[in-house]
């Protein structure tokens, strides 16, 4: 192991005891806010330290294994407990390296997901509406929870366009990786020569800033519009000037919002999701310079780039950043995503220690 992650490690095994008497003083917990941060830093150093002190014990073995490597009687055993704690060690540090690695500060947050109808018509717009029930499938799969936030149906079912939040710890993590845009090749129900059709849509997985303070919006920059509610919602919301858009003058980014029949609820709501997607575009920046220098586009937030075909008369997903085909397409479908995300996090990790070892 690196010196520079040892030393590392063994300031963080000190700092950990030093966490755990303060938390243990007397009065600790006078100040709530700060007794809140200690136990949240030990939290976050416990399973380090112990894999730490892990892999320290499996040098120790080594060494002890070693010695016993000078008697004849012992050799074998000796060899074998050598074996067994270089394999051990090994592993550890992998884990070592692995809890290491920077943290991406927004992996904790809820997200908005949009889902754009692209190329295709009709057939793109009903793709769009099985994507957001994918994902509505997968969220419910892990108790989170999903907001409709605006939608733009399409005249055959489906969308044209919709957004939602997912609310729920470790959304971002789990999703941030299907941003880009979706092909699915299907015989849509209207194809009567049973010909096989080519659509695409466009993901966005947004993490959702904290407050609206944490983006700098100068409220001068905004021009607020309402108007009356089209679509579904009852008679009062049709009836009232409850609907909010939101244009952002220097970007040009325009928020709408209709959902709630409170114009109030509305309009905090678009300059949530204004906040949001100002922050992306920040964020896809920095993402897109770190992918410059990265062989895979796994994390780099570039929606122009095709990163997954849906063939249904196959029953296959293949996503091409990776690599990666499964003939699963009718569980994916349900919500059954665990095994794709799982490996694109892992791709993404592998690159990340890939980096850190250059």
């Amino acid at each position: 192991m690196k010196p520079s992650l040892l030393s590392k490690l063994d300031q963080l095994t000190q700092r950990l005891e030093e966490v755990s008497a303060l938390m243990n003083q007397e009065g600790a917990t006078a100040d709530m806010e700060h007794y809140r941060k200690l136990t949240r830093e030990h939290a976050e150093l416990e399973p380090l330290v112990a894999v730490h002190a892990q892999w320290n014990q499996a040098q120790a073995d080594l060494i002890a294994a070693q010695d016993m490597m000078s008697d004849p009687e012992m050799k074998s055993f000796a060899q074998e407990e050598m074996d067994a704690a270089q394999a051990r060690a090994a592993a550890l540090e992998l884990d070592l390296q692995k809890m290491m690695l920077p943290k991406d500060p927004n992996d904790d947050r809820n997200i908005f997901l949009e889902i754009r109808a692209g190329t295709g018509g009709d057939e793109s717009a009903l793709f769009a509406g099985d994507l957001l029930r994918m994902y509505s499938r997968f969220a419910e799969r892990k108790r989170w929870q999903v907001e409709m936030v605006s939608e733009s149906p399409a005249e055959l079912g489906g969308y044209k366009e919709v957004i939602v939040r997912i609310v729920g710890h470790g959304a971002y993590s789990r999703l941030k990786f299907e941003s880009g845009g979706h092909r699915v090749q299907r015989v849509p129900a209207t194809e009567a020569q049973g010909r096989i059709h080519t659509s695409a849509c466009t993901v966005a997985v947004m993490p959702e800033a904290d407050e609206i303070g944490e983006v700098d919006i100068n409220p001068a920059d905004l021009r607020i519009d309402t108007y009356r509610a089209s679509g579904a919602g009852g008679q009062h919301i049709n009836k009232t000037d409850s609907a909010v858009r939101i244009t952002h003058l220097p970007s040009g980014i325009v928020v709408e919002c209709q959902d709630d029949r409170s114009q109030h609820k509305n309009k905090a709501q678009a300059l949530k999701v204004l906040a949001t997607r100002i922050k992306d575009v920040q964020l896809r920046a920095q993402q897109s310079a770190e992918a410059a220098t990265r062989k895979s586009l796994v994390g780099s937030g570039d929606r122009s780039e095709r990163i997954r075909t849906y063939n249904f008369p196959q029953g296959r997903i293949t996503d091409h950043r990776i690599n990666l085909t499964l003939y699963k397409l009718d569980m994916m479908m349900e919500g059954d995503l665990d095994e794709l995300t799982d490996t694109l996090m892992a791709e993404h990790q592998a690159e990340l220690l890939a980096a850190l070892a250059d």
